[in-house]
């Protein structure tokens, strides 16, 4: 590859991280050519884009993207892809299901949300995590709960207890 072919692709590894806030990183040595294609079928048809880098290039396109990737740089050694989604999980859950067939994808490391998650260990706390919007529908979930009990009581019995408080407060007046 020539240095204008290089200098293309660290711009749009840098657009990528620029417009991504989850970026997984995986080592597919292992895999033969067949497994590869699976993987890359797999990863397509749950909105995971998939892309092999040179790992000095995949560094300088880290450094320009003005985001702080910290340790993540430490595991670009051997092969590296790059598997970037919208949705934060689905590249991790896709190793995890893709592990049935094979075993040879490994987990390197992740940048989720300005957090990094390094190792193939740190796979099942990947898959379980929880999104910001799970996390938001449960916190209003909370919220809404004692509201509604209010509500409930107030329905039940709300007309004969509001009557007497209000009779309460005017004989204490």
């Amino acid at each position: 590859m020539n240095k204008a072919g290089k200098s293309e692709v660290v711009s749009e590894l840098t657009e990528t991280f620029k417009k991504n806030n989850f970026v997984y990183l995986a080592d597919t040595n292992g895999l033969s050519a067949n497994e590869t294609n699976q993987l890359r079928r797999l990863l397509f048809e749950r909105g995971v884009s998939m892309r092999m880098v040179k790992n000095s290039l995949l560094r300088i396109a880290m450094d320009q993207s003005g985001k702080d990737f910290g340790a993540l740089k430490d595991v670009l050694k051997g092969t590296t892809c790059v598997l970037t989604s919208e949705l934060q999980k689905m590249p991790a859950q896709s190793i995890k299901d893709f592990r049935g067939a094979s075993q040879n994808v490994l987990l390197k490391g992740a940048w989720i949300d300005n957090a990094v998650f390094l190792g193939d260990e740190q796979l099942a706390i990947l898959v379980n995590l929880k999104t910001k919007n799970d996390l938001i529908g449960e916190i209003i979930g909370l919220l809404q709960s004692p509201i509604k009990n209010v509500i409930s009581a107030l329905q039940t019995n709300g007309p004969q207890k509001i009557g007497g408080l209000v009779k309460a407060l005017q004989e204490r007046n």
